[in-house]
């Protein structure tokens, strides 16, 4: 089953069991995250495709570990000018685990219409 779900405005290609590193998630370790931004669910010949997401599905994921990616180095210079600047940057990410695909129970409540009683115009002769 392979399930394409929206993290924090990135998109993810995930099945059952999945490691992957996401943008920081500033909760816990051992925490559980549900998200509902599935875009796109394939279940062997089964295709969903959502407008723009599926309703009723979920992702729910826990928190493995909290890192940070290699530094970046950010060089500026403008050539004969004597100019140069250096900086660096360390991008933090969240690595969690797809524990489970599953469907939304949201109880909906049905609408009663109650019938409309009018009264009788008397006429008189």
């Amino acid at each position: 089953m392979n399930v394409l779900i929206e993290i924090l405005g990135k998109q993810f290609k995930v099945d059952k069991g999945d490691k992957i590193k996401v943008p920081y998630i500033n909760k816990e370790v051992g925490e559980k995250l549900t998200f509902d931004k599935v875009l796109y669910i394939e279940d062997g010949d089964k295709k969903e495709i959502g407008n723009p997401y599926v309703k009723g599905k979920n992702i729910e994921a826990k928190i493995i570990d909290h890192g940070s990616y290699d530094k970046v180095i950010v060089f500026k210079m403008k050539r004969r000018k004597g100019y140069q600047k250096k900086n660096g940057h360390k991008q933090k990410f969240s690595l969690i685990e797809i524990s489970k695909i599953a469907s939304s129970k949201k109880t909906t409540a049905k609408k009663t219409t109650a019938k409309k009683t009018t009264a009788k115009k008397k006429v008189d002769k």
